[in-house]
């Protein structure tokens, strides 16, 4: 039998962990709900990694007969990395600092740099409330609603482009690039009048920008912490509530001030700025270790490969956490969205309005950290992300719905609604490495995200269409719409759960 590095993934039930010897020395390890095979000699666990099984502490033995066999990892170490969340040993966590100043100096710098590119995604609605009055007042709300969604699903499908980017080459060009674009996209977008022009410059240009941006911007944490990832993630991704807190008061004083289009200008100074700023600071813990090309066939080939892995989607429960982070991220970015224009219909003026974004992504700073905080020491990322997934769709459905027209219950439903979405944002990266080896981390969130840009696609327009013609029965339905895939997402986040360590509570 031969074979080089070889990886057998298939679904079973969570077992012990057993071994068997062969001829030419391979091992077959069962674990955690996966069985692969593993070459012990100048071996990898897995495809494309280096690292050999001492890394995850393999306690190697003499056999009688000469062979070598790995019995697996220690029974401390398991206990060890249960308690550290991490049951499924994916990575050595020997080689992360989780700490230190540059490891720190890199989360701000993901911080500053997310302002603008989470920023701008949780204050779409201070954008879609001012111009369905203004530049497209003539304009129905279905069609209005395409802008946002293909801004959404063009910022998803990007991140394909820069996954496989990232883990081989860094985050100093998808940087570049995405900055000159994001900066150029919004000034382009001051000057539109009509949906088309909309369409190419923001939901375009813009939304590639974002995509390109975001993957380097989060990926580059994962580098440097696993015991502490998804406290570093949440204060990283903070920097998304301080753009929704401060973006759309901003908006909302320049509009009256200077018009639309210098507000945008103004905008695309200030995000220009924050992206130069973490263009400095945020790089990656090692540079990756590539061989040069051969020629263009094989290096587009590479990135056709590692930028979509539709293999990943084969592996069950990678596939149910995507879901439950596109179906939750949809119903996030769908209720920002309009929520503005909500309070309007409820006989609210334009300030309440716009401050109802902005307490949202205020408390939303709370609702990112203190999760996190709690994902690490105490319960497990997954274990938290159910939780707050599931808190949303309830507030949704006990506060929004019935409600809705009380402006003292719109506005707790707001701090409420934005604590327990924080961790949307802030948690799907660290849900997805919880399930994933770091050095494949960029390809794989990438690729969860052009899933997430296919659901997000008709969600938007479906949303426009249930409002139509913005009366309080049209988002009443719009409000069911968007509880409802809330709620398939924690669903999808428990099923997904329950794939990688059964249904014991651990810290997972």
């Amino acid at each position: 039998m031969n074979i080089g590095n070889v990886f057998n993934f298939h679904l079973l039930k969570p077992q012990k962990l057993f071994h068997k010897k062969s001829s030419d020395e391979i091992s077959v390890i069962k674990d955690n709900g996966s069985e692969f095979e593993m070459q012990v000699q100048g071996s990898s666990a897995y495809p494309g990694d280096s690292r050999t099984a001492t890394g995850y502490a393999a306690n190697i033995e003499n056999t009688t007969s000469g062979d070598k066999q790995v019995t697996g990892p220690h029974e401390s170490t398991r206990e060890f990395a249960e308690a550290e969340g991490d049951p499924l040993l994916l990575d050595d966590h020997s080689k992360f600092p989780d700490g230190g100043l540059k490891a720190w100096l890199v989360v701000f710098g993901s911080f500053i740099g997310l302002i603008p590119v989470f920023g701008l995604v949780n204050s779409i609605g201070a954008i879609e409330s001012y111009i369905s009055i203004n530049q497209l007042a003539g304009v129905s709300s279905p069609v209005i609603s395409w802008i946002f969604s293909l801004y959404l699903c063009t910022t998803f499908t990007s991140c394909i482009l820069a996954g496989g980017y990232f883990d081989r080459n860094g985050s100093r060009d998808p940087m570049i690039f995405g900055m000159i674009m994001f900066t150029g996209g919004l000034i382009a977008t001051a000057n539109c009048t009509t949906v088309w022009q909309f369409i190419l410059a923001f939901s375009v240009v813009v939304g590639f920008a974002s995509g390109i941006l975001m993957i380097p911007l989060v990926s580059v944490v994962a580098t440097f912490f696993i015991k502490k990832r998804a406290i570093a993630t949440s204060i990283a991704t903070t920097g998304g509530s301080i753009g929704g807190i401060v973006f759309p008061i901003l908006l909302r004083k320049l509009y009256t001030k200077v018009g639309f289009q210098w507000a945008l200008r103004i905008l695309a100074l200030i995000c220009a700025v924050c992206l130069i700023f973490a263009t400095v600071m945020v790089k990656e813990r090692e540079k990756p270790e590539t061989e040069p090309f051969k020629n263009k066939k094989e290096m587009i080939k590479w990135y056709y490969d590692s930028s979509l892995n539709w293999r990943y989607f084969l592996e069950p429960k990678y596939l149910f956490a995507t879901l439950g982070a596109s179906l939750a991220e949809s119903s996030l970015t769908a209720s920002s969205t309009f929520i503005a224009s909500y309070a309007l219909v409820q006989g609210n003026t334009q300030t309440v309005s716009y401050t109802l974004i902005t307490t949202t992504n205020a408390v939303g700073v709370l609702g990112r950290y203190i999760p996190g905080y709690i994902a690490d020491r105490y319960l497990g990322r997954f274990n938290v992300m159910i939780i707050t997934v599931f808190m949303a769709a309830v507030f949704n459905f006990t506060m929004w719905l019935p409600f809705g027209s009380s402006t003292p219950v719109l506005w707790a439903y707001s701090m409420l609604y934005g604590f327990s979405t924080g961790s949307i944002l802030s948690l799907t990266p660290v849900c997805i490495g919880q399930i994933s080896k770091t050095t494949d981390f960029g390809k794989r969130y990438s690729t969860a995200y052009f899933q997430q840009a296919l659901i997000t696609l008709p969600v938007m327009p479906i949303c426009g269409a249930l409002i139509g013609d913005r009366s309080i029965e049209g988002f009443n339905h719009f409000i069911i719409f968007v509880s409802v895939l809330m709620l398939c997402g924690s669903i999808c986040y428990v099923i997904s759960r329950y794939l990688s360590v059964g249904a014991k509570f651990v810290k997972f």
